[in-house]
């Protein structure tokens, strides 16, 4: 509970006024003033400026709800949001030759790597809204970071069906339908800028792609990827526990207990 002592009087008359005399004390200082003038200025913003600082009692507790503004969205089976299903079986193709299935862990396709990707491209990360996205737009260098003017989502699409045509006239079949041998062929000349897509980067698509496919296997499970917490097993990575420090020096040394994932969390209520 709050108990708030709050006044009537109009705060933003009040702040506005005290603008208006500081901007004058500034004024003043950028002309040289005299000193009878910066005591006068300075003298005035000291007695205005307190009349306008005003106070919150809070009684009872902090009114503070831990991750109320932004819990994040749980990832639920179901149809692809984004990737039609031809785009979703090249995805799947694509990062289930990034991480093979081997005894350790299943393959990228198996733990949701091409269902966390779609669902990141069906969301605010996949248009970008983070980023400023209204150019000028040129070619930089490494170091300047990406200077496309196509979201991520748009980036997916158009290296997307790039790629299949390249697969038909090649292999005559797409991607997602020829051999493993041939996919990593195909993923090599990708990466190297030797596989040519047309109206797509392929270099650059394939850094995305890898990124996001890493993301996917080691994210927490409440995003769609990373399922049932098998890379982080594999590392022995405990998830999202309140507090292992006594463990952060200990190298070398399989972590004791099994990882727990944001949405298995005691603390998880949504």
């Amino acid at each position: 509970m709050c108990d708030k002592t709050l006044p009537a009087r109009n705060r933003a008359g009040e702040w506005a006024f005290t603008v208006r005399i500081l901007r004058y004390a500034v004024r003043f200082a950028v002309f040289s003033p005299t000193r009878r003038e910066l005591l006068t200025t300075t003298a005035i913003a000291l007695l205005v400026a307190p009349q306008v600082a005003r106070a919150t009692i809070v009684r009872g507790g902090l009114p503070w709800i831990p991750a109320a503004a932004d819990p994040p969205a749980v990832v639920r089976p179901g149809p692809w949001l984004y990737f039609t299903a031809e785009e979703a079986a090249t995805v799947e193709a694509l990062v289930d030759r990034l991480i093979p299935a081997d005894d350790l862990t299943p393959g990228g396709r198996d733990l949701g790597c091409a269902v966390y990707i779609d669902r990141q491209l069906a969301g605010p990360q996949g248009r970008y809204e983070g980023r400023y996205m209204s150019g000028p737009f040129q070619t930089g260098t490494k170091q300047q970071g990406e200077q496309s003017p196509l979201t991520a989502a748009q980036h997916y699409r158009a290296a997307l069906a790039a790629l299949d045509r390249y697969c038909r006239d090649k292999y005559t079949r797409p991607f997602a339908q020829i051999a493993d041998s041939d996919k990593d062929a195909v993923i090599g000349g990708l990466e190297h800028g030797r596989v040519e897509l047309q109206g797509a980067d392929s270099a650059a698509f394939f850094k995305l792609l890898l990124t996001d496919t890493q993301n996917g296997f080691f994210a927490d499970p409440i995003y769609g990827g990373n399922k049932d917490m098998a890379a982080w097993r594999m590392i022995g990575f405990p998830g999202a526990r309140y507090d292992y420090r006594d463990w952060v020096e200990r190298h070398n040394e399989r972590f004791p207990l099994p990882p727990v994932g944001i949405s298995s969390h005691p603390s998880w209520s949504q």
